[in-house]
């Protein structure tokens, strides 16, 4: 990458997930106690990985951020979604280790999963479908509305003469024939597996035999059945000092197999998780949920997403708030037609137009920190609005390379300096 940043999150400045050293919830706030502040009309969209937490540790700056954004009684001053591409866990144990590591109560309504869209694709939750990752990937997409699911090691254990590779796991006997297996109607991607051989080869499978792989067909059927895939990121920060493979390299692989195999591409009937303008739909429907749990009475208008990866968090953010300005050109048109129906911009990611175009948020700006995959080994900018310009696109096949989507808004040390930034801009206390 050419994006610098001024400094790594070395192994000094990382803690364990609790929040050592706050007094009370969350130490003391930034209003005094008895104060009233204004209802607040802007919120925040934050990534994890690389942002609060590197692996198990989290960022001593995150907890200096969330401070600011509680009052003295540990509640937050301004609504608060984390939205992350990790998907191996369920929501409300994402939320629970949130709470440990900010020191504050983080509920899973607060907290989006890159599989945590597919809630919104109904259309597919009573197919049989063949789940893919690790973790709890079959309870997880029970919990996102799908009932009638298929894991990897299903199909391996029904059919165990497709899993070949690893000569250890071949049966010694040749298995009955099984002949009750369910036909497969659609593959969802949860996140990388363990043993990448194994769910490459019966993925394949389920796609060249159309869901029945103990069938052999004459001709490779195309279009295949759907394919869901969450998380598209190439690479994701942990506590290595260099990125790892995520989901998004385990989808370059599937894709080039199946292409070499059958000379035509791979298809998507839905990408999820950051980039994809469905999941910051997502995201502003549960702000503004959060809003009205709250109480508070103005309507957000502003949002500002801060992340570490320019491939996902930045391109994604800047992608929705270009989606935003088009929402609210239409809306501007049709009053100057005298319409009362808008037909707004429609998204290919997005499982349908949308259609409440009384929209109030204005913007969605990204905040890129420097403390997870956005290079942290050379100088910081300058000239925090300096352009960010990346020499190798590492974001997924379907999405065009757009410069102009992974220049941030702002560049920032990291996530306390991104709250400090967003208060001197919203001029808040």
């Amino acid at each position: 990458m050419a994006v610098r940043c001024l400094r790594s999150a070395g192994r000094g400045a990382l803690r364990r997930w609790r929040p050592a050293g706050l007094s009370g919830p969350m130490g003391l706030g930034g209003v005094a106690p008895g104060v009233a502040e204004a209802p607040p009309t802007f919120g925040f969209l934050f990534d994890i990985d690389g942002v609060l937490v590197r692996g198990r540790y989290v960022i001593p700056a995150a907890q200096e951020a969330f401070r600011k954004l509680v009052d003295s009684d540990g509640q937050l001053r301004v609504p608060v979604v984390f939205v992350t591409n990790a998907g191996n866990c369920l929501q409300h144990v994402k939320a629970q280790e949130l709470s440990d590591a900010l020191g504050l109560e983080v509920s899973p309504e607060q907290v989006i999963l890159s599989h945590s869209p597919l809630r919104l694709f109904r259309q597919f939750h009573e197919k049989c479908v063949l789940v893919s990752g690790q973790g709890p990937v079959e309870e997880n997409a029970r919990n996102v509305g799908f009932q009638n699911v298929v894991t990897i090691q299903d199909v391996r254990k029904a059919f165990p003469l497709l899993d070949m590779v690893d000569q250890s796991r071949r049966p010694k006997e040749l298995p009955p024939l099984t002949t009750d297996f369910p036909t497969i109607e659609g593959v969802i991607l949860f996140g990388e597996p363990v043993r990448w051989e194994t769910s490459l080869q019966l993925i394949i499978d389920i796609l060249l035999s159309n869901g029945n792989p103990g069938t052999e067909l004459a001709a490779v059927p195309y279009p295949h059945i759907p394919v869901l895939a969450c998380n598209m990121d190439l690479l994701w920060m942990a506590e290595a000092k260099r990125p790892r493979f995520g989901h998004g390299t385990f989808l370059v692989c599937l894709e080039n197999i199946y292409k070499k195999i059958t000379g035509k591409e791979l298809k998507y009937e839905a990408l999820i998780g950051k980039p994809s303008i469905v999941t910051y739909q997502y995201a502003e429907y549960l702000i503004k949920q959060q809003v009205e749990r709250q109480g508070w009475s103005s309507p957000i208008c502003r949002l500002y997403a801060v992340g570490d990866n320019p491939m996902s968090d930045i391109y994604g953010a800047n992608s929705y708030n270009n989606y935003l300005k088009a929402a609210w050109q239409a809306r501007a048109q049709a009053k100057v037609n005298g319409s009362e129906e808008v037909t707004g911009p429609h998204s290919a990611e997005s499982p349908q137009p949308r259609k409440d175009w009384d929209v109030t948020l204005e913007s969605c700006k990204s905040i890129l920190v420097c403390t997870g995959v956005y290079n942290h080994h050379g100088n910081m900018p300058a000239d925090p609005q300096d352009s960010v310009v990346e020499t190798v696109f590492h974001g997924h096949r379907d999405f065009c390379f757009d410069p102009s989507l992974l220049e941030a808004s702002s560049v920032v040390r990291d996530v306390n300096e991104a709250v400090e930034l967003v208060f001197e801009k919203e001029n808040w206390s």
